[in-house]
């Protein structure tokens, strides 16, 4: 498979995937990660959000995926599904986080209406495991593929958020369907 620029960049800049520069494009925007908190970041193979927490000197961090990733120094890494049943309990022993990211993406099957909906679920669990374990006035970032489900979803975090806003980063490939939901403030 040939890589694009993006990702040869990402490699030569030290980083693991492209979608570092998604992240930093939000964060400069919207200002979701700030130095001296406490993150969780869901699906976070292979561990680029989790070097970007790291460089902007979160206090702790914590990742969790189906899939292992490579130690990053002073990040814990929980190697979960983020559908298993036993997660929540997991995570409620670091106690609150400040910001929960999700980047999770299902096995896509190239059947949009499947994929999109594999995406809707993913998200909607991101947005559950938020609302458990933030904190009040904490931050949410999630990444979803626009659909019906989507706006549905998209009504849901604003009624537990001050702050609502949908984003597709410019590193986004042209062809995908995703975007991020960004969501500020948790009122609980």
């Amino acid at each position: 498979m040939k890589k694009d620029k993006i990702t040869i960049k990402a490699k030569s800049e030290g980083y693991r995937a492209r979608s570092v520069y998604k992240l930093f494009s939000i964060n400069k925007r919207y200002g979701i990660i700030k130095e001296g908190i406490i993150v969780l970041d869901l699906g976070c193979w292979p561990g680029s959000w989790l070097q970007v927490c790291k460089e902007i000197k979160c206090r702790k961090i914590i990742g969790v995926d189906v899939k292992r990733i490579n130690p990053i120094k002073n990040v814990e890494f929980v190697n979960k599904d983020v559908l298993s049943e036993d997660l929540l309990s997991i995570l409620q022993r670091y106690g609150k986080f400040d910001t929960v990211l999700s980047d999770l993406a299902p096995n896509t099957s190239g059947k949009q209406e499947i994929d999109n909906f594999k995406s809707f679920q993913l998200s909607e669990r991101a947005f559950l495991i938020a609302c458990d374990v933030l904190k009040l006035h904490g931050n949410f970032l999630v990444k979803i593929f626009q659909s019906e489900d989507s706006q549905g979803l998209l009504g849901d975090i604003r009624k537990r958020f001050s702050f609502v806003k949908v984003f597709k980063p410019e590193n986004s490939k042209k062809r995908s369907n995703e975007i991020y939901i960004i969501a500020k403030n948790y009122v609980g």
